[in-house]
């Protein structure tokens, strides 16, 4: 067995007790949590973690833009979409933040909170700290750990399944699906995990989309010529009827492509979900959060004698605020008709956006939609549709937003899962225990 922190290429064991099929976050956390519920109950089992990435934890190295921000100080499921929140909360319940800290602590990864984010970060602020930690209490916990080795199909047998890999079969009893979604594709997760679920019996949400994406809007829209702006701002989502849907505040930045930044990078999905239904949704941008329509037409006009331009540029950047006059057809320096500042006020808290596109999953940091989790037992996280096969991470039907809520899911399903399937070897029947 190689020693901690090794992986090894070469042919892997054709049986296993337990198959992880993806060695990221979720994957190497419920192989850990596999070996060590089994090696505490005095029966150890063969678990071998397959991924087809050349780099191994190619998602967490770039993540908190290579500082990996493990989870936040404050996770509930009101930070989720996809599944249900009773669902998602049911999970987060069973391996909670604080277990997560704990976990880490103990492999020797102590955290700095970032006091303006709440996010968790390594005190070393490199995400290899993490991945290291990773790998090596997998490795300690007994699982093998084999890449590249891209497994192509599942087949289910007699005693459990048979897996088809690049660098050949494998047997198993029990398998733990952690293959990510579709984001980032060269790191791994190129949806091929959805496929393997399909053809065990499993549905897929309508749609899956990229999540934590850029925005893109017209080539030549004024927002485009403000490259590098970034302020606070709120974007608010609606239906093509007028009813509100969603609404995210934070920094947003706006790029020569369109619009960036964490409240754009929360709102991503939800805009790509809502048009999906309602092409004729609609998205708006307020350049002051908590200001309204009604609260800067009166500030434009108790101060006109000072022009629009002059008023404007107490709250928001010079550029910003010549590029907001000159989109409602403002003067910036006279005075204003009642329409023409009405149509400023307009702007300044309701910016249309006319998103055309987002960068894609090549860019996006997780994936909306997935294997929805009534096909699937929350106490085991095991498939409803083919006993023995459990599942952990964004395969499932479940993306959060920015900030390291994602990785807290991959914690707390990867545990219940790896839990649950070292048990089920045994044939044991029950579910996973608080860590």
């Amino acid at each position: 067995m190689p020693g901690p922190g090794a992986t090894e290429s070469s042919h892997p064991s054709t049986v296993a007790d337990i198959l992880v099929v993806g060695a990221g976050a979720a994957g190497l956390f419920a192989a850990t949590w596999a070996g060590r519920t089994a090696r505490d109950a005095g029966r150890p089992i063969s678990i071998v973690a397959v991924d087809g990435a050349r780099k191994l934890g190619a998602k967490i190295l770039v993540a908190g833009g290579g500082r990996c921000n493990v989870t936040h100080h404050a996770v509930s499921e009101k930070d989720y979409a996809g599944a249900t929140p009773p669902a998602i909360r049911k999970v987060l319940r069973r391996y909670t933040v604080a277990d997560t800290v704990r976990f880490f602590n103990e492999s020797g990864v102590e955290f700095y909170r970032e006091s303006d984010t709440g996010k968790l970060f390594p005190v070393t602020d490199s995400s290899r700290t993490v991945l290291d930690a990773l790998v090596r209490e997998a490795v300690a916990a007994g699982a093998r750990l084999l890449h590249p080795a891209c497994v192509t199909a599942i087949a289910r047998t007699a005693t459990g399944f048979t897996a088809t890999t690049s660098t050949g079969a494998i047997q198993a009893r029990r398998v733990i699906l952690c293959t990510g979604g579709k984001s980032l594709p060269k790191s791994g997760s190129d949806g091929g995990g959805f496929t393997l679920a399909r053809s065990l019996g499993h549905t897929l949400t309508d749609p899956i989309v990229p999540s934590l994406v850029p925005l893109l809007l017209p080539p030549g829209h004024w927002i485009t010529s403000l490259t590098g702006l970034a302020l606070p701002a709120t974007l608010t989502l609606r239906s093509s009827s007028g009813k509100w849907l969603h609404e995210t505040t934070g920094a947003t930045l706006c790029t020569h492509q369109g619009l960036s930044g964490p409240a754009v990078l929360d709102m991503s999905r939800h805009w790509l979900v809502a048009r999906h239904a309602d092409p004729a949704a609609t998205l708006t941008l307020n350049w002051l959060p908590g200001e309204s329509p009604e609260s800067i037409d009166r500030l434009l006009m108790e101060r006109q004698a000072r022009g629009a331009l002059a008023v404007l540029r107490e709250r928001l950047t010079d550029r910003l605020a010549r590029s907001l006059c000159d989109a409602a057809g403002a003067s910036s320096t006279g005075d204003l008709t009642r329409e023409s500042r009405r149509a400023l006020a307009a702007a300044v808290v309701a910016t249309p956006l006319p998103v055309v596109g987002d960068r894609g999953f090549t860019v996006a940091e997780a994936t909306a939609g997935g294997v929805p989790l009534t096909e699937v037992r929350l106490e085991t996280m095991e498939s409803r549709a083919c006993p023995g096969l459990h599942f952990a991470g964004e395969v499932l039907d479940v993306d959060g937003r920015i900030g390291g809520f994602n990785f807290q899911w991959a914690w707390s399903s990867g545990y219940i899962a790896g839990v649950a399937a070292a048990r089920w070897t045994d044939g044991t029947d029950g579910p996973a225990t608080t860590a």
